[in-house]
Formats: structure tokens, sequence, C-alpha cells
């Protein structure tokens, strides 16, 4: 991992819905439980920092609640943002996008924008991986990658802002499996870490950040007493005081609002709209060989723009997700 061949520990922050399809599957291939940490009212209400060691790796994860659920304000957004910024410094190696195939990619469409706008176009196309999750949405034999470019155009302009950089997790495999799953992510990841010449992403944020959180440990260490021996766990504590004093970021709350990323793209209560009512349609109509296609073709024509696009891709999706069950009841 480094040039003077001692390995480091790689910092990973992963973005994405909760529950299945989401940051939980990616945690769970990581050798972590309970990512997602709820409260009373079944929410995700704050980031989450883990250790682990997975196959001879040093990992730190970073779990991330969902931006841009329906429900979560832009202050909320700000929040997540700040805690997910100030427990990964000095900066992640990569940001871990999870994107499920068989759901619209609104959100995730936003989660890149934010990124982009907040920390530079390079922590979108030099350090972030998009892992596709619920991979029985393919057809028996079809490529990840024909059904993409056929299907979910969506999802392949995510992909383009990613540089092309993708896992496919498989999250149903049998135990003797998975550690070749682990192995194969993390060597992706380690190639990502590679191309950026062994280091860490970074920008006047992080830094910022990173720099506030040294000066507190210093103070809090200064104001115990001068003869206590620091131990490695008391440094432990001290760390995650100082992060915890960080509070709010200092950042436009303007780019936390819905209304102002993606502009081009529906919005996400209206796409799923869109979606409820497409299922109830469809549920009637005969079954025909990639018919969804053409109806989210159909759609896309009758839009028109970068909305149609993208509604065109989700109607489509939804079409797929409804004939796969169909053809599942009837066997």
């Amino acid at each position: 991992m480094s040039a003077c061949g001692v390995q480091t520990e790689l910092r990973l922050v992963v973005l994405g819905r909760s529950g299945s399809g989401g940051r939980s599957d990616a945690c769970s291939i990581l050798g972590l439980r309970d990512c997602d940490q709820r409260n009373d009212n079944n929410q995700v209400d704050e980031c989450r920092k883990f250790r682990a060691e997975v196959v001879g790796r040093k990992l730190l994860v970073v779990s991330s609640p969902d931006w841009f659920s329906s429900d979560c304000e832009p202050e909320e957004r700000r929040k997540h943002f700040s805690s997910l910024i100030t427990l990964s410094i000095p900066g992640p190696h990569v940001f871990l996008l999870c994107v499920p195939l068989d759901q619209p990619a609104d959100g995730e469409t936003k989660v890149l924008d934010v990124l982009e706008k907040l920390l530079g176009p390079s922590a979108v196309n030099k350090n972030t991986i998009i892992l596709f999750t619920n991979m029985e949405e393919l057809e028996e034999d079809e490529r990840l990658e024909d059904y993409l470019s056929m299907w979910r155009k969506d999802l392949g302009m995510l992909l383009e802002r990613c540089g092309g950089r993708y896992h496919a997790l498989e999250t149903q495999r049998v135990e003797r499996e998975e550690s070749k799953a682990v192995e194969d992510m993390l060597e992706k990841i380690e190639q990502v870490v590679k191309d950026n010449n062994d280091e860490h992403f970074s920008c006047p944020l992080y830094q910022e950040v990173s720099e506030k959180v040294k000066k507190r440990q210093v103070e809090i260490v200064k104001e115990r007493k001068e003869d206590a021996v620091v131990t490695e766990k008391d440094m432990e504590e001290v760390l995650e005081e100082a992060e915890k004093s960080i509070g709010l970021l200092q950042v436009d709350l303007d780019v936390f609002s819905s209304s102002n990323i993606s502009p081009s793209a529906p919005t996400p209560s209206f796409l799923r709209t869109l979606w409820e009512k497409v299922v109830g349609w469809l549920n009637w109509l005969p079954t025909i060989v990639r018919r969804e296609a053409l109806l989210g073709a159909l759609v896309g024509l009758f839009v028109g723009g970068p909305v149609g696009g993208v509604m065109g891709a989700t109607v489509g999706s939804v079409a797929t997700e409804v004939r796969r069950r169909q053809t599942q009841k009837t066997k």
C-alpha cells in the first residue's frame, strides 16, 4: 500500500440508501454488522465509524445515512455531510456509492452532485467506486454492461461520472465464496489507491477540518494532568472528543437543497409517484420480451430532453421489475 512496503489503513466512506441493496450490504460483505443505527422512529440518524481487519487489510469504514430520503431536510443533510467529513479525516482513500439496480438513481445522482460541488470533481471522477447491488435484477447469463447500456442509461451516466469504476456486489453468495467476493472488492479499491499514487483523497475542506481536529486534540491533552500516562486508548478517546467538537461545517446550505441539485432530473417525490402509477398500470398488461424497454423509450420521446431520458430509464426499469416478478410467479 505504501512506498516503503508498510500496509496502511484503508479509509472508506460508504454512501447510499439504508436497508437491503444499500450500505448494509456493503458493510456486511466487509464483515461489519449493524451499520445502520436507527432512532425511535426507525430512521438512520447519524454517521458511524468502524475499524476492522478484513482478509489481512486494516479498514476504517465510515457509513453515512441516506442524505436524500424524502424526509431529510437540508440542515440534516449538512449535518450528515459534516459528520462524514470529520470522521474520515485526513481524507478517505475511496468513496463507495451503493446503487441498487432495481431503483431509480435520483438520490445517488444528488450525492455525486454534492461531492463535486463541495469537495471538487476529483472526489467523483478519481475516488468514487459504484457498488451495484440487487444483481438478481439481471436475467440469467445477462451481462451487467449490456443491461446498463440497453435498459438503464441513467445508471450508465452515474458510472461514467465515476470514471467507469464499479463492482457488482453479490450479496447472496454461499459462505465459502464470501472471502473471494471481499478480496475482489478490496483489489478494486486498492487499484484506485494505486492509480492515485498511493495517496488518500484531499481537498481544502478536508485540510481545514483536519487542522481543527488536531488543534482540539492538543488542547484536550494539555487539559489533562501532565503526569498522567497517555495510552493508545486515551488517544482514541481524545480523537473522538475532538471530532465531536467540530460540529456543523460552514458550507453553503443551498447546496443541500434538492431544488439546487441536478435540476434536469425529476424530483424524488415525482419519481416515486411515477413509479407507483406505472407499476399499477403494467400489472394488467400482457408480458412481451423487453416490452418495458419500448415503454421507457416512448416515455423518453414524449417528454423529451434530459428529463425525458431519466423518466424513460425509470419507467423501463419499473417495467423490468414487474415483468421479472410476473415470470417468477408463473414458474
